[in-house]
């Protein structure tokens, strides 16, 4: 199945007022996102990963223990990546649902606790990559991280939240300053309500 850019959820300035402008958008979505899209097209074409979905495209990539991913596979999680990025932000603030609650206290010890970890995971991740709050195959909670593309897929573990920590999905709005970036995504601009339906 060919990947398609998904149209963003809301309008490229719906995040300004919550620290995201719509520079950052125009160039995440447009430039970056579309590239992932038009160049994992073309290395699928012809291939026996044509008509295969974009989930069995980063399982059936990935690479355990690889220096670098191969091209097909940064391609294909990175657009996965995105999809999912898009939709966990919204445009009002989004009160945590009370079952997320429960279950963020009971696996962290509090929700602040929580976004303590999932943040220093963030700032932490050395380079390119992403912060995720995951459920594994036990069904516990957990903060990972992981480098470039490189998903929770890979590891079969269900991805309830991610951010994504490159350059340019923050430089334009807080430069250098990353743990600035995952605060004000937590605070800010995380759609607790779409976290909570994949519980």
């Amino acid at each position: 199945m060919a990947f398609e850019l998904p149209e963003l959820p809301y309008a490229h300035d719906a995040l300004a007022a919550s620290g995201m402008s719509k520079e950052t958008l125009e160039f995440h979505h447009d430039i970056h996102h579309k590239a992932y899209v038009d160049n994992g097209n073309k290395l699928i074409a012809g291939t026996q990963w044509e008509n295969k979905s974009v989930e069995e495209i980063v399982k059936g990539t990935y690479q355990e223990g690889a220096v670098a991913q191969n091209g097909l596979f940064n391609n294909a999680s990175q657009h996965w990546n995105h999809c999912k990025f898009w939709e966990w932000m919204s445009p009002t603030p989004v009160k945590i649902p009370g079952n997320l609650e429960k279950a963020l206290t009971e696996a962290f010890g509090s929700v602040d606790k929580f976004k303590e970890d999932f943040s220093a995971a963030g700032a932490g991740q050395f380079g390119s990559g992403w912060a995720w709050l995951v459920k594994d195959e036990s069904g516990a909670l957990k903060v990972t991280k992981t480098e470039n593309g490189v998903n929770p897929l890979c590891f079969n573990q269900q991805a309830l939240l991610g951010v994504d920590v490159w350059e340019h999905s923050y430089y334009i709005d807080f430069r250098n300053k990353r743990p600035a970036y995952l605060t004000n995504f937590l605070d800010k601009l995380v759609n607790w309500e779409k976290v909570a339906g994949a519980l």
